[in-house]
């Protein structure tokens, strides 16, 4: 049974910095593209960022480019998402995804619970 664990989120003022975690089980990691998608209240669902540490391979969306970085730990089957320079629009539950294939594939069917981050002005 796929697995993804999410822990990090929290309460920051706006320039502030959180790193988000998702441990992963149940699945071959390699195997797998692992994203973060948030979620704020009244808004639809973003695809933050995807990694598919086989090929190498990192997205983000343009609202987070360059402020987020996501990385990933094969050996501890853990995907991380450091998020520097937070702004108030980055508000939102943020949920570890996972997909058996590419993130351009943009089909995630394994979520995590969510983790809330909120940003204050």
């Amino acid at each position: 049974e796929v697995q993804l664990v999410e822990s990090g989120g929290g309460l920051v003022q706006a320039g502030g910095s959180l790193r988000l975690s998702c441990a992963a089980s149940g699945f071959t990691f390699d195997d797998y593209a692992i994203g973060w998608i948030r979620q704020a209240p009244g808004k639809e669902r973003e695809g933050v960022s995807c990694i598919s540490s086989s090929a190498g391979s990192t997205y983000y969306a343009d609202s987070v480019k360059g402020r987020f970085t996501i990385s990933s730990d094969n050996a501890e089957s853990t995907v991380y998402l450091q998020m520097n320079s937070l702004k108030p629009e980055d508000t939102a539950v943020y949920y570890c995804v996972a997909h058996q294939g590419s993130c351009l594939d943009r089909l995630f069917e394994s979520w995590g619970q969510g983790t809330q981050v909120t940003v204050s002005s």
